[in-house]
């Protein structure tokens, strides 16, 4: 349980209240750009040192994804209270989160492990830790936000895209498991 990855998947959840607290008081955007880009880091690194160290483990298999939703949540609610995002957006990402819990409750109930996140779910919240950065910059009333509000949205977009079409993905996989049936062999 105390390994490297599991210390750096720690310290990128104690980043979350941080980043809220520096976006929401006030001229703190850099600081709070500084956070997420830490806790990026941090989450591409976990992964990378645990497999190098042969440190992989099942709180880390859970709480790294879990710590990654956390993020998305909280800079979503951060984005929408500054205006750099509309509702609508909020509403696809958290549907698809909550399609996702109650897909992994149902593979538990049933004594399944859970689905193992694909590339392109790295890659898609990977887009959308990349936007929200450049949403936040977005704000400001320069040529520079003009430049981070179109990199922003171009992110947001493609993010979206994969973050929907891999929980299709997902939910194909997890039904398939679900519903396959044991073979017995007769002998």
């Amino acid at each position: 349980m105390l390994t490297i990855p599991n210390g750096l998947t720690f310290l990128r959840f104690l980043g979350i209240p941080l980043f809220i607290y520096l976006a929401l008081s006030g001229n703190a955007d850099g600081w709070a750009i500084l956070t997420l880009a830490i806790a990026g880091a941090t989450d591409y690194f976990d992964g990378k040192v645990a497999r190098a160290l042969n440190q992989t483990s099942k709180f880390g298999e859970i709480a790294d994804p879990t710590i990654d939703r956390l993020y998305i949540i909280a800079v979503l609610i951060v984005l929408y209270i500054r205006d750099a995002i509309p509702l609508w957006l909020i509403s696809i990402l958290v549907a698809r989160d909550l399609v996702m819990a109650v897909l992994a409750l149902l593979l538990q109930l049933r004594g399944f492990a859970p689905l193992k996140v694909s590339y392109l779910g790295k890659a898609a919240t990977f887009n959308l830790l990349y936007a929200f950065p450049f949403l936040l910059l977005a704000l400001s009333d320069s040529w520079f936000g003009t430049l981070a509000f179109v990199l922003g949205w171009a992110f947001v977009i493609w993010g979206v895209a994969l973050y929907v079409g891999t929980a299709v993905g997902y939910f194909r996989s997890a039904i398939k498991t679900i519903t396959v049936r044991p073979h017995i062999v007769e002998g």
